[in-house]
């Protein structure tokens, strides 16, 4: 199973667009066909973001899915790379990635090097669909 750490831009982006490739990727993690990893500080940025208020969720559907993120999900503590990143601040989701041979899913691609387990997501729904391509025709 692929293993992956979901840069918080990306779920937002599932929460206002439902339809967009961010979206489809947090299903993919709830429906058990991609392993989400996290450190409690990525859970901590997320349930942060989600509460805004410009975001416009209810309390319930935010801790249902901090709840479940939280049960399907691996938590890992990040190895520090000590990596320069442009963004000091994007550190943890790098880390864990590295740290855990994951691929990191972003919409701020430039905040990060560019290395190829760093995807935006559709790249990364592109990989899967080039992956299961191949495994097809085995």
């Amino acid at each position: 199973m692929q293993k992956v750490v979901i840069d918080t831009n990306v779920i937002v982006s599932a929460a206002l667009s439902p339809a967009g490739n961010p979206a489809k990727i947090v299903n993919m993690i709830f429906d058990g066909e991609v392993q989400a990893y996290f450190c409690m500080e990525i859970l901590v940025e997320y349930e942060e973001v989600l509460s805004r208020p410009e975001f416009n969720h209810k309390i319930e559907k935010r801790k249902t899915f901090m709840h479940n993120l939280m049960q399907i999900g691996v938590l890992s503590e990040p190895v520090t790379s000590g990596f320069l990143l442009p963004d000091e601040s994007d550190r943890v989701f790098y880390d864990t990635a590295k740290g855990n041979g994951a691929i990191l899913i972003t919409g701020n691609i430039k905040h990060y090097p560019d290395e190829e387990f760093i995807m935006t997501p559709t790249e990364f729904i592109s990989f899967l669909a080039a992956d299961n391509f191949i495994l097809d025709r085995d």
